[in-house]
């Protein structure tokens, strides 16, 4: 896997020359500012341009790259993602996804969207559904992924017009979207075995994402604090030493930093800002899985299909002709 390497040059020359073994296949690409936490997204669209963060997302656009990683702003990385790449036709709203630790047999679920937009439409939630589900399959190995729909309830009456909406469009789009349409799901099956995609709007799965972090290093906070209680706490955390590095591993978040942006016409990975060398290596190797088996070109290989057998899926219904047929992915 060859590198290129965005910044400024005077900064990470240095520190590439530690590493003579990966020094040949790493390209600096000098950028003399770089977006901060605080550029606003509208601020960095203007002027933007002479950042690592720009410099990095033209490396895809122009084919030099096929996937770029990024720890920076995540709002100014979508902003200047769907400046420079644009969407893929038939594609309203991108979206986030995210790897959610779980029981299935991968050890994952795919939740979006957790962010690009706060706002979806049952049409959205539709095509968040065939992106996600054509990640799964290229990302996670899944043949047919179960989709299922975030809602405070699984029953049908339950939730806003909009989902009620999606529910149908769902329902009636496994087909041309390669899926099982599971029905609604609820937080608690966000961890569960009984669904591999979750499909939501952007401000509740980023709610979602944020209260999950929170929570597990809270229990890995509480943990921590009972074996160092005392003496005999010490003496049993080193008898369960081996079981709680399991679950420490199993639970790591840096394990599945990350978060891909769906509907451009490129693939770019957002890495958590705080992450570690863990965590930006479990970036750059998702993002790396992603170029290798061409994952946006059958992405847009899938929504152009769904387009063109239910006209962005939106007018699909209870009475409209089933359609199916389906890009090899």
């Amino acid at each position: 896997m060859d590198v290129i390497l965005h910044g400024d040059q005077a900064v990470l020359a240095p520190l590439v020359a530690k590493h003579p073994e990966f020094s040949s296949r790493i390209t600096l690409r000098h950028a003399d500012r770089v977006v901060t936490m605080h550029d606003k997204p509208a601020q960095v669209m203007r002027h933007g341009a002479g950042t690592s963060m720009w410099s990095t997302i033209d490396a895809v656009r122009e084919g030099e790259a096929g996937a770029a990683v990024s720890c920076g702003n995540t709002g100014a990385l979508m902003a200047v993602s769907m400046l420079r790449l644009r969407k893929l036709p038939g594609v309203n709203r991108p979206a986030i996804a995210c790897l959610w630790p779980s029981r299935n047999p991968g050890g994952f679920n795919l939740m979006l969207d957790v962010g690009a937009d706060v706002k979806a439409e049952a049409p959205d939630l539709l095509q968040y559904a065939i992106m996600g589900a054509s990640y799964a399959r290229n990302g996670l190995g899944l043949k047919r992924p179960r989709i299922g729909l975030l809602n405070v309830g699984t029953e049908e009456h339950k939730g806003r017009a909009e989902l009620k909406q999606a529910q149908d469009l769902l329902a009636h789009a496994q087909d041309i979207g390669d899926f099982e349409y599971i029905g609604f799901v609820e937080g608690t099956d966000i961890p569960s075995d009984r669904v591999d995609v979750i499909v939501t709007d952007g401000f509740t799965g980023n709610v979602a994402l944020k209260t999950g972090e929170g929570t597990a290093k809270l229990i890995s906070d509480f943990m921590r604090e009972a074996f160092g209680a005392g003496l005999m706490s010490r003496f049993a955390a080193l008898l369960a030493l081996n079981s709680l590095k399991r679950l420490q591993r199993r639970m790591d978040p840096r394990r599945v930093n990350g978060g891909v942006f769906l509907g451009l016409n490129g693939t770019v990975v957002k890495s958590h800002g705080s992450a570690d060398a863990t965590g930006v290596s479990a970036a750059i190797s998702l993002a790396y899985q992603l170029a290798q088996v061409g994952f946006n070109e059958r992405l847009a290989a899938r929504v152009a299909s769904a387009e063109a057998a239910g006209q962005d899926a939106a007018q699909v219904g209870p009475d409209a002709p089933e359609t199916g047929g389906s890009p090899t992915e």
